[in-house]
């Protein structure tokens, strides 16, 4: 009986090792500054995001589209974002990417941005409903909106060239820039990436 309870005992006391060695799984957590760069599956990510934006908007609002539409027009022209899509072959967040975009076109200065559709169509709310419930002095006009001279369309497609534990992931960002009046192509623009990553095991 007595060597019973300290067998016992002791498959107690290895179950609840084991328990607390699971529990306490070998993870470690680091914060990391923002703007570093965390590349840990290959896959597109907000480095990526912010960089492609970063550098087609400087490439488009460099163009003679911007000084030929100023100088014709005698002021700025307005830009909106419209639909970019994900023609890849892995989740990407495309809304992340249109609004690192929208922040680009409004920190340039060049241009004037308006909002989207679905975010205009909130505004749009609040406007009706201030002619009925705001003083006269505070609600806003109605049919003054500034409408969009130009719409910035696109996609991100993917490729993957791979071979044991060895693989290239190449994307490439398409952008057009198109004159809203007379459908012209004023701007097209397109950005490449392509990554080697190496696994030891792996399928891709």
């Amino acid at each position: 009986m007595k060597n019973l309870r300290i067998v016992l005992m002791g498959i107690t006391l290895i179950a609840v090792l084991f328990v607390l060695g699971c529990g306490g799984a070998n993870r470690t957590v680091s914060r990391v500054s923002s703007d570093s760069v965390t590349d840990l599956s290959g896959n597109w990510n907000d480095t990526d995001s912010k960089l492609v934006a970063e550098q087609m908007i400087q490439d488009m609002i460099y163009r003679s589209w911007l000084s030929d539409f100023t100088m014709e027009e005698d002021r700025k022209p307005v830009v909106i974002v419209g639909t970019i899509r994900n023609f890849s072959s892995e989740h990407i967040e495309t809304g992340t990417f249109i609004k690192d975009i929208e922040r680009e076109l409004i920190n340039a200065g060049k241009v004037k941005f308006v909002a989207s559709s679905k975010e205009r169509e909130e505004i749009r709310n609040e406007r009706t409903e201030q002619q009925s419930y705001a003083s006269d002095e505070t609600a806003k006009r109605l049919a003054v909106e500034s409408g969009a001279d130009f719409m910035l369309q696109g996609g991100i497609k993917s490729n993957i060239d791979a071979s044991g534990g060895k693989a290239a992931k190449f994307y490439q960002v398409d952008l057009e820039l198109i004159n809203v009046e007379t459908n012209e192509k004023v701007w097209i623009g397109s950005k490449e990436i392509k990554k080697l990553v190496q696994k030891s095991k792996t399928k891709w």
